[in-house]
């Protein structure tokens, strides 16, 4: 999953006195037609965490999922190592490469939430303090040449048509170099531990937790393989209308469960630098405020979107529709880009819901602290998949799910 920044709009954004205290930008609050935001649901998150020069914010953003599950259950604050979950993640992919002669998924982005949960039954979990996975001299993440090494390792079985004893043990060394030898034993606050007996302290359980998407190439209230390059394990996902999939959001939010999302951050109207994700009505045919109304049939919607980004206003945003979104899947405008981690909700002065959401490239990374609000039209259009607790799910779409 990329990491990727685009910078759309100039917007000024105010919030309540919790994200003020984040540096949000606040001196211009009462400016007419400025965001101004107020907290509706703040849930508890770990820090944002930085995945640095690497692409595998499907780790970061599941890890903080679970840490913050880890919060709800009493169980207090844990800071769970996300490169422990990426090696044993490398492992299967290669695998999985090799099986299906060398047409697999080797770039470190290639993950879901699934694919943490698969690692963590099989393999466990470690602390970050016990496995920080920067064994190469750097005090931040860069898988650059790691990922080149893994690449260039992986078409060896492939040509050979084996996977020699020589073959495992270079794989190895190659991850044990970079990211460091994981523990048999280790000692965390005067208790000793397995990997696996870590993570059966935790009492987290996997099968209380389920992936949920909205497309209409198959069934609702189904289980099918939701065709994105990441979904390289081919897992089945549940399957409900849109207003349903935003109806679950809402309804685990507001009793207390967050969510792990999954979707395409490239659109114009994502701005991680300013701290919002927008679906604005801006096209040739929109009907435009203030400024841009004159003369706006005789400009391109790139030439619109220009004259956008220097306006401090809120725009009126797409409505989206289960067509509009199967459309934007279909066409590949929509596509499968990054993990994050819906912890909260605000509402603007107008009354527009946002979602609060923790991504992770670092606390300095925008205004808000590495958080930023996602409107209900964002997340309609361009969320590709959600991980939920089964109890965060109303009742009747959960009996409709046979959950």
């Amino acid at each position: 999953m990329k990491k990727t920044i685009i910078i759309p709009v100039i917007m000024i954004i105010s919030v309540s006195p919790f994200y003020a205290q984040k540096n949000a930008l606040s001196s211009t609050a009462n400016q007419k037609n400025s965001y101004r935001f107020t907290t509706e649901i703040d849930l508890n998150a770990t820090s944002v965490k930085d995945q640095a020069r690497t692409n595998t914010c499907w780790c970061f953003s599941t890890a903080s999922f679970f840490e913050s599950e880890l919060y709800r259950m009493g169980k207090g604050e844990y800071d769970l190592s996300e490169m422990f979950i990426v090696r044993e993640n490398y492992i299967n992919r290669l695998k999985d490469n090799y099986l299906k002669q060398g047409k697999g998924s080797l770039g470190e982005g290639g993950g879901l939430p699934h694919d943490w949960l698969r690692e963590f039954r099989e393999d466990g979990i470690v602390p970050e303090i016990v496995y920080p996975g920067l064994n190469y001299g750097s005090q931040s993440h860069n898988h650059n040449e790691l990922n080149s090494f893994i690449s260039a390792v992986a078409s060896v079985p492939v040509r050979n048509n084996i996977e020699s004893p020589q073959y495992d043990q270079i794989v190895n060394s190659i991850l044990e170099i970079y990211l460091g030898i994981t523990p048999d034993t280790f000692n965390y606050k005067g208790v000793d531990y397995t990997p696996r007996s870590f993570a059966k302290s935790l009492g987290i359980d996997p099968d209380n937790y389920v992936e949920i998407s909205s497309y209409s190439h198959f069934p609702f209230y189904s289980r099918a393989v939701l065709e994105v390059p990441d979904n390289w394990a081919m897992e089945k996902i549940y399957n409900v209308p849109l207003d349903e999939l935003i109806g679950i959001m809402d309804f685990s939010l507001a009793n207390g469960y967050t969510i792990a999302w999954d979707g395409d951050v490239s659109e114009w109207g994502f701005s991680h630098s300013k701290g919002i994700a927008i679906m604005p009505e801006i096209s040739e045919s929109a009907e435009f405020p203030g400024e841009l109304k004159a003369g706006a049939e005789k400009r391109s919607t790139q030439e619109l979107r220009e004259e956008a980004m220097k306006l401090n206003k809120i725009f009126p945003e797409v409505k989206v529709t289960q067509e509009m979104r199967q459309e934007g899947f279909e066409n590949s405008s929509t596509t499968d880009d990054h993990g994050m981690h819906i912890t909260g909700m605000v509402k603007d002065q107008n009354g527009m819901k946002y979602y609060k959401v923790k991504n992770s490239w670092g606390t300095d990374s925008n205004p808000l602290g590495g958080y930023l609000f996602m409107s209900e039209p964002y997340a309609r259009a361009k969320t590709i998949l959600i991980l939920v607790n089964k109890n965060g799910i109303p009742p009747a779409i959960k009996t409709k799910l046979g959950l």
